[in-house]
């Protein structure tokens, strides 16, 4: 080696050891201030809920406040937008949620990121099952007896929706898909006014989160005909699984995940995972996330590259062969 490799490889290290030494001192400082946990979604749902509590839970763990700041939009590609472009320093994260981050990608190509580049990951969070709801006065009690009627009045049934690449428009597609079926599309500014539409006989069916639906069920305004989850929810035992009603294999949740902007230093990303792993053993916050049927699924930065590729790979074909579009 001539003096002048030898004095690059001598820079290269020195300049390596620096920036290691920074986001190690990066790290041990972090945070030093409030840090903003975005939320692509409106207030009320179960994105914000889950989001909610994981701030409140993690401001705890890391001794600074964590504000959530609701940025909804275009299937939640707005807030996915907004925090792809923010610094990489760890105080501003992403509440994630597979209708945006493994469904919208393949309805907005233009949507201005890339969902596997574009973020780095903190780890999943929790999962919530969808209810297939139906209206009372429908007299439809089971998968069956609701796949018989559509297959007996073809075109008649409607199902209500939240929005082109929402969980519980393409959970509905899938169910149509495998049940070999046509029904309706009505398309709703959200998920409240889609339940509004259901109760109102605006629609006969819908797919609705957990938490919006749990009280439905329990208040006989709305009939639980099955679960998209493949087990039993634990809070409504009584309810099958669309599964094990002649539909092996459906199954659909709303799933979330913790992101930081690609680029964040490894050691702030360690602290973050520890934080969320340590507020998602806190028996409190297990008891709230049960209560509204959300279910821990905490998992490490590295495992949520392979889950993202199969849940893309999932919706973008469902997507693709039900010639669904944004609009």
């Amino acid at each position: 080696m001539n003096r002048r490799q030898f004095g690059t490889a001598a820079l290269a290290t020195l300049a390596t050891g620096l920036a290691s030494r920074a986001f190690a001192q990066t790290a041990g400082a972090y945070p030093d201030r409030p840090v903003t946990l975005v939320v692509s979604w409106a207030p009320g749902g179960s994105t914000d809920f889950v989001g909610r509590l994981l701030a409140q839970q993690m401001s705890k763990e890391l001794g600074q406040q964590v504000v959530v700041e609701n940025r909804a939009g275009a299937s939640g590609t707005i807030g996915h937008l907004y925090v792809s472009r923010a610094r990489p320093d760890g105080y501003t994260l992403l509440m994630g949620v597979n209708s945006t981050y493994a469904m919208a990608t393949h309805l907005f190509p233009q949507k201005g990121y890339d969902d596997a580049r574009g973020f780095t990951p903190v780890g999943r969070i929790a999962e919530t099952p969808i209810f297939l709801c139906v209206r009372p006065a429908l007299g439809v009690k089971s998968v069956q007896e609701l796949i018989a009627r559509a297959k007996a009045q073809p075109g008649k049934l409607s199902y209500a929706s939240s929005g082109a690449g929402s969980s519980a428009h393409l959970a509905t597609e899938l169910f149509l898909k495998m049940a070999g079926i046509d029904v309706l599309n009505v398309t709703y500014r959200g998920g409240a006014p889609a339940v509004q539409a259901l109760l109102a006989g605006e629609v006969q069916m819908a797919f609705v989160d957990a938490v919006t639906a749990l009280p439905l069920i329990s208040s006989k305004e709305a009939i639980a005909i099955g679960v998209s989850s493949l087990e039993r929810n634990p809070l409504t035992p009584d309810v099958p699984t669309i599964a094990e009603q002649g539909l092996p294999g459906f199954e659909c949740s709303s799933q979330f995940a913790l992101l930081a902007p690609a680029g964040t230093p490894e050691p702030i990303i360690g602290k973050l995972h520890a934080a969320l792993v340590a507020a998602m053993k806190d028996e409190t916050v297990l008891a709230r996330l049960r209560q509204a049927s959300n279910f821990p699924t905490v998992g490490t930065p590295a495992e949520f590259g392979p889950y993202l590729a199969a849940e893309s790979a999932k919706w973008g074909e469902v997507i693709r062969t039900r010639g669904i579009t944004a609009e």
